[in-house]
């Protein structure tokens, strides 16, 4: 009599009788699954605790969660790593090359991390060298580089900041750097961090999160791309992370700006953030000069641009060409620095189009008194989406109600289907501005869905959400006919971000 096995033995007998394609495919369906089943839950913990601090609180209430949002945050740091590291030592890291825009990718990368490195009482800030516009890369991978390597360098900061490049070398080379102003790594521990489970000290794990690997799986990716990775570093001073591969790219086609005939100052402490206005100036042949008091400043023309940091409370502008320089925590303040004289505001992390659009603007100016016409920063603004419908996809309910929750307080009014066969019906019936699609519903999944609401016509933007973060998840997403990716745990500023580029903008000039 045969006795069938069970437990281990018969997974490891199944495993045994699997081709090596098999076998890679069900790893490959195992670590989806762990990822969709850890980081679900996970979207609702961070996003219940996100949601708390906006209420009431004692200050012992404020702290506890606080201190829990950071244990939540060193898991799903953990998670990921985990997951990237577990998926390529299998051999599995695929390519696909598409056009990448940079500004917009460096944009979004600094934005997304902006909350951490504040709240680490730094900057986070980019630059890209004016002549370059596109490159033609793997723009996921690219971004998962940037974001390992930014938020590696903004967890080890905590004066300073950390700044984000991309230019070419002399040989034609694409650069992609990271460069903080850290406490810098020791030689002793430069080999070390790039392999598995590495740490500069041992206590980092246990202090910072993480299990060593982000570094690991950068590398892993870098090697893929047929590309360099390298470390320079001084004890004191910080560390610059390099990485260099060729790649086809495409050269700016905007008229050079001319250059301004007034002077360009900078107040403020932090060294990083006025070397990241001084590179967005450069894309104007405009030099900064960093000054200690306006009253350094000679030239009664001159535009001053201030850091908030440098004052304790809204202080009289120095000029009516003063700009103050503040984070999107610091909203509130606005009509208080107006009030005291100031030309306007910019958002941190500085994006150039702005610091070049409000230098044109006092530049031209032909009298000598505040602006107040400047339109407000996206980014500030308390409702993303005032009065946009959405269809909202999600059929578990924990997850939709901390969406709907989102949603609502950006000014959106959500309708919920709990299935993509429910959703159909509904789009059959009614239009909506804007769609929230999870991708592991039951039955019809959101991939079916969107194919099927596609074949309907209905041309409505259509955002994925899921808890998949995989690169292969977004392609599928697109492949099927969507507009756009948001991970779980969800970022208020990436859903911020979603509902302003696909439900506030004209519709024709919208692509997937």
């Amino acid at each position: 009599m045969t006795i069938p096995l069970t437990g281990p033995d018969a997974s490891k007998a199944t495993e045994e009788r699997l081709s090596p394609e098999e076998r890679l495919k069900a790893r490959e369906d195992f670590f989806r699954l762990m990822s969709h089943e850890i980081r679900t839950p996970l979207n609702g913990v961070m996003g219940m605790l996100s949601l708390l601090t906006r209420t009431s609180l004692t200050p012992d209430q404020a702290s506890y969660i606080q201190t829990a949002r950071e244990s939540g945050d060193h898991l799903l740091t953990l998670v990921n790593d985990l997951l990237d590291y577990a998926r390529m030592d299998a051999g599995h890291i695929a390519l696909e090359v598409s056009e990448v825009r940079l500004e917009p990718l460096l944009q979004g990368v600094a934005e997304l991390l902006s909350p951490r490195a504040h709240a680490n009482g730094i900057e986070v800030v980019w630059s890209l060298n004016p002549r370059l516009d596109y490159i033609h890369a793997d723009e996921g991978r690219l971004r998962q580089i940037l974001f390992n390597l930014a938020g590696n360098a903004i967890k080890f900061t905590t004066q300073g900041g950390v700044l984000i490049h991309v230019g070419l070398s002399e040989s034609g080379l694409i650069v992609f750097s990271v460069r903080d102003t850290g406490a810098g790594i020791p030689v002793e521990a430069r080999a070390r961090i790039f392999e598995e489970y590495g740490q500069v000290e041992p206590s980092h794990a246990t202090r910072y999160g993480g299990a060593g690997l982000g570094l690991v799986v950068v590398k892993k990716l870098v090697e893929v791309m047929n590309g360099t990775l390298t470390l320079e570093s001084e004890m004191g001073k910080g560390s610059i992370f390099t990485v260099e591969f060729r790649a086809p790219y495409g050269l700016s086609n905007e008229t050079p700006r001319s250059q301004y005939p007034h002077a360009i100052a900078f107040i403020g402490d932090n060294a990083v953030l006025a070397e990241g206005a001084q590179c967005h100036l450069a894309a104007a042949y405009c030099r900064l000069s960093r000054v200690a008091r306006p009253e350094d400043i000679f030239d009664p023309q001159a535009i001053l641009l201030a850091d908030r940091a440098a004052f304790m409370t809204p202080t009289k502008a120095p000029s009516s060409r003063s700009l103050i320089l503040l984070a999107p925590e610091e909203r509130d303040e606005i009509d208080a620095w107006r009030e005291q004289g100031w030309a306007g505001y910019l958002i941190k992390p500085l994006r150039r189009s702005s610091v070049l659009e409000r230098l044109e603007t006092l530049h031209d100016r032909s009298r000598d008194t505040p602006d107040a016409g400047h339109n407000d920063d996206d980014r500030i603004v308390s409702e993303a989406a005032p009065d946009k419908s959405v269809l909202l996809v999600e059929d578990n309910p924990v997850n939709a109600l901390l969406a709907q929750i989102l949603l609502q307080r950006e000014g959106c009014r959500v309708e919920r289907a709990a299935s993509g066969e429910e959703a159909i019906d509904i789009l059959k019936q009614r239009n909506f501005d804007i769609i929230f699609m999870d991708l592991g519903l039951p039955g019809l999944d959101g991939i079916g869905t969107t194919r099927e609401v596609r074949a309907l016509g209905i041309r409505t933007p259509i955002i994925a959400l899921t808890a998949n973060a995989y690169e292969e998840d977004r392609r599928a997403s697109i492949h099927a006919g969507m507009n756009d990716f948001l991970t779980k745990p969800i970022e208020l500023v990436a859903l911020k971000h979603r509902l302003q580029t696909w439900a506030c903008e004209p519709r024709e000039a919208k692509s997937a």
